[in-house]
């Protein structure tokens, strides 16, 4: 079912949401619900407040405030009626949920040790809806994939948040391991793909089997720890690519760096806005410094749409794709 992500939320909210225009529905990216505060939807990038006869308004005292139940409910809802099976995803503030649905938490924090032990009296979310693009990746992939198609090279593909990183990665993992057939590129072989997928975002699994498309050739790790997913993957599954999502850490940086001594492409995001910021980062800093990525895809999101830009390990500009371009014009460098 396209939009079953609709029954995570309580009755009146569905309502509300399932009422939209089915064109506006199906670019839906986030629903922010706050208990007693107007009622919120992005699409493409565009916010707006909900008001109670399904209309659109940009007035704060026109939207429907969802109420103490509803908040509830939707509690319930997507912790699957057991709230206490969910206590690393509280201390974390965020719950994923089948499908590769993100949900953002907000409400008192109950501290231990000077550090978040979980959260209480939660009465904000924010539900990022995940889809797939497919083809989204077809312009970027050739880029990434070493003359001789053999090789992917080594990439970072950054953004700040909600700019599509993970859906283009998404995509990415499904045409590498599936490869193409000769006549559409010239023939590219299918790779051995392993994704660390952390928060279950890229792939979406539930008791294990990945919701999206990732590829025939795909193995995926869930909910593990990135640095420790892609030492476990390095060990026993034997990938030709590595993808993970969202790297910054130390221990983050060190797994990559013995995946490229391995000999394994590694795919992975990081939030920023440029290269040059993810330079004064401790984890990723030295990375960069020791050019280990062959090429970033930078992601930029306009009113017209999704801009890629693509620099080799130099930072050289190889490739400006904006959102006309996409739609059929020229590309340029």
């Amino acid at each position: 079912m396209a939009n079953d992500w609709l029954f995570l939320f309580p009755e009146k909210v569905r309502a509300l949401l399932s009422g939209l225009p089915a064109h506006l529905l199906a670019r839906l990216e986030e629903v922010r619900v706050r208990e007693r505060r107007p009622l919120e939807i992005n699409y493409s990038g565009k916010y707006h407040f909900l008001c109670e006869n399904g209309s659109l308004t940009q007035l704060p005292a026109e939207a429907y405030k969802p109420s103490r139940e509803d908040t509830h409910r939707l509690l319930d809802l997507i912790s699957n009626h057991s709230l206490y099976t969910m206590e690393e995803e509280l201390r974390k503030g965020f719950i994923t949920i089948p499908g590769g649905h993100r949900i953002g938490l907000s409400g008192r924090t109950v501290l231990s040790g000077g550090g978040v032990e979980h959260l209480r009296d939660i009465t904000g979310f924010n539900v990022r809806i995940a889809r797939e693009l497919p083809g989204i990746a077809d312009s970027v992939l050739p880029y990434l994939v070493e003359r001789g198609r053999q090789r992917i090279m080594h990439t970072l593909i950054l953004s700040p948040p909600q700019h599509g990183k993970t859906t283009l990665l998404r995509d990415l993992a499904r045409q590498i391991s599936a490869g193409s057939e000769a006549g559409r590129d010239g023939g590219r072989p299918g790779l051995k793909v392993g994704i660390v997928d952390e928060r279950s975002e890229i792939a979406g699994s539930r008791r294990g089997i990945p919701a999206f498309d990732v590829g025939p050739r795909t193995d995926i790790l869930d909910g593990c720890p990135k640095a420790e997913g892609m030492m476990m993957m390095i060990r026993s599954l034997s990938p030709e690519v590595l993808i993970a999502d969202e790297i910054g850490r130390h221990e983050d940086a060190e797994a990559v760096t013995e995946a490229l001594h391995a000999g394994i492409s590694v795919v992975a995001t990081a939030h920023g806005k440029e290269v040059a910021e993810l330079a004064r980062r401790p984890g990723l800093g030295g990375l960069l410094e020791h050019r280990m990525f062959e090429r970033y895809v930078i992601l930029h999101r306009t009113g017209a749409g999704l801009t890629f830009r693509i620099l080799d390990g130099q930072k050289r500009g190889l490739l400006l794709i904006t959102p006309e371009e996409q739609q059929g014009g020229e590309r340029r460098a």
